[in-house]
């Protein structure tokens, strides 16, 4: 029997880490002397961050497949275009913010379907 928490601990682990990086990037666009203070580039970086944070927490809110599918492509696609932003502005603490939601993503969709638990429990 897993427990609702243990079931949406990938989403839980991507929110963090989009967080995460949103709190890095705030910090290199609004700190003078990162290199990226007031950039677009730095700009870009924020709103995929805030856009991952929205897109985890509609992930765990999900209910049908398809929406979670569709869900889990947006949100792959979210995490390479911002891990790239990343590198082109050296922010290294993203890339791996962003490394660690895609381990969230993974993990999230490694645990069973919704309709599997509960045919099992």
């Amino acid at each position: 029997m897993s427990s609702p928490l243990s079931s949406k601990s990938g989403a839980i682990v991507l929110l963090i880490a989009s967080l995460a990086g949103l709190a890095i990037a705030l910090y290199a666009y609004f700190t003078p002397l990162t290199g990226v203070t007031g950039t677009l580039g730095a700009l870009v970086a924020i709103v995929a961050c805030i856009a991952l944070a929205v897109l985890s927490l509609l992930l765990t809110a999900a209910k049908g497949r398809g929406t979670s599918i569709t869900l889990r492509i947006l949100i792959l696609l979210g995490l390479g275009g911002t891990f790239f932003a990343a590198t082109l502005l050296h922010q290294w603490w993203i890339c791996v913010a962003m490394v660690v939601g895609l381990i969230g993503l993974i993990l999230d969709m490694v645990r069973p379907a919704r309709h599997a638990r509960l045919s099992h429990s």
